[in-house]
């Protein structure tokens, strides 16, 4: 088995002896099993358990047994003990996705505190087999049917390359013993369903059940290989037209594969695909980090940035709006050289035509002004569509209105014709975006 682990750690360049390796060691044959491939590898290693206190004496059984083991191999050993049930309780979340926060947070903290150049962790191949039959059965796409990755991050998995009779029978030969977690006996988790009842069936069926399965994850990576050199000229991008949906991604769950990276689940990428075929124009998503709103012909997303506070300006002065961003309002007699500002973050403006406080905030449904160089009124929508906004720009456009109600300004695009500099303006007020700040 040393053999076939070496092989596929080489395939994957998974391990350098040169460096030192975390060991994730629970005390079970597969962590145990782990733990003397490498130490018969000669590859330096250090253990870490994780003592999660959910199995009462057993875990403490556990706890021991992998501190005995590493003192008898000499290999430095570190543990830590979580309060997983209150961690649970304190995040609403399972314990099985708490133990494993805690375990992997742990583990990467660790390896940066001791300079380890990864984490190996004992997943095997029939491991594989489970989580791909886990995933074909919740729904999944391409990327569930690879199964197991041999490298993610930092976590790195040497034993995926055999199984789980394998390892037994390395152990009996070395006649090492392990403890047995009594849970995975149980058919309480999902897990241990699919492990002591559909595996075995499927090995009933056919007795390379797994093996095809395995030989499916490989044909799945490959095609995952081409996807994603398709999408990889697209990914970076913030904004689609239809056409290209249609015609480079071409269905919801390609969509998805697109659009994943920024948050947004297979659910809402169905939606956006069938909202953008329906020409749902105006329809808003919302990941963690994005918002995607349909804007005619295309999607458009913007990383979310908080909403925007109204603020009040009594007086000439200057005011932080938001992130640092300041807004300069300044008063003073009308130069003999005076020109209007032409500049897209400032504006000059007859002061005796305003009256304070101003007010900045967001547009408003119904809001008017008359633009600059025109007569009549028209409506800020309007007018922010015949300059290209797309409707994310336009749900964050600003205006500068005064205590009058005139819309004084649409912040870096038209002030009103009302409040214009002419032959009689003995006072300019300035109204400037500090760049800078």
């Amino acid at each position: 088995m040393v053999e076939k682990v070496k092989a596929f750690m080489s395939q994957h360049q998974l391990l350098d002896d040169r460096e030192m390796y975390l060991v994730a060691l629970s005390g079970g044959a597969d962590s145990v099993a782990l733990l003397l491939v490498l130490h018969e590898m000669k590859i330096k290693v250090h253990a870490v358990h994780c003592n999660f206190h959910l199995r009462g004496e057993e875990s403490d059984r556990d706890e021991a047994f992998c501190e005995s083991l590493c003192h008898k191999l000499d290999i430095p050993f570190h543990r830590i003990h979580f309060d997983t049930q209150t961690y649970a309780e304190l995040h609403h979340m399972s314990i099985e996705l708490a133990a494993r926060e805690l375990r992997y947070g742990y583990f990467e903290q660790l390896r940066m505190d001791i300079g380890a150049k990864g984490v190996c962790v004992a997943h095997h191949r029939d491991d594989s087999v489970e989580t791909i039959l886990m995933n074909l059965a919740r729904g999944t796409g391409i990327h569930g049917l690879t199964g197991i990755s041999p490298r993610q991050g930092n976590v790195l998995r040497p034993l995926l390359g055999v199984t789980r009779a394998e390892i037994e029978q390395f152990l009996a030969d070395r006649q090492q013993p392990f403890v047995t977690d009594s849970t995975n006996l149980e058919d309480d988790a999902t897990r241990n369903k699919v492990r002591h009842h559909i595996v075995p069936l499927l090995k009933q069926i056919n007795p390379k059940a797994a093996e095809n399965i395995l030989l499916m994850a490989e044909r799945m990576a490959g095609a995952e290989q081409v996807m994603e050199r398709l999408l990889k000229p697209l990914r970076n991008r913030t904004e689609y037209t239809k056409q290209e949906i249609l015609e480079d991604v071409g269905n919801d769950y390609l969509l998805y594969e697109l659009l994943r990276d920024k948050g947004f689940n297979a659910r809402q990428c169905t939606q956006i695909f069938n909202s953008m075929m329906a020409d749902g124009t105006g329809r808003a998503f919302m990941s963690k980090d994005y918002e995607l709103v349909i804007d005619r012909d295309r999607i458009v997303m913007e990383k979310q940035k908080p909403a925007f506070r109204q603020i009040t300006i009594p007086e000439p002065g200057v005011y932080v709006m938001q992130h640092n961003e300041k807004l300069r309002v300044g008063m003073a007699d009308k130069p003999r050289d005076f020109k209007v500002s032409k500049a897209s973050h400032k504006i000059t403006v007859d002061a005796d035509k305003i009256r304070f406080p101003l007010v900045v905030r967001l547009v408003q449904q119904g809001d008017v002004m008359i633009p600059f160089g025109m007569k009549g009124h028209k409506l800020l929508s309007d007018l922010m569509t015949d300059c290209k906004m797309t409707l994310l720009d336009k749900r964050r456009q600003r205006v500068v209105v005064d205590a009058s109600g005139v819309v004084v300004w649409l912040m870096g695009k038209r002030c009103d014709n009302r409040v214009a500099v002419d032959d009689t303006t003995q006072r300019i007020l300035t109204i400037e975006i500090d760049l800078e700040a």
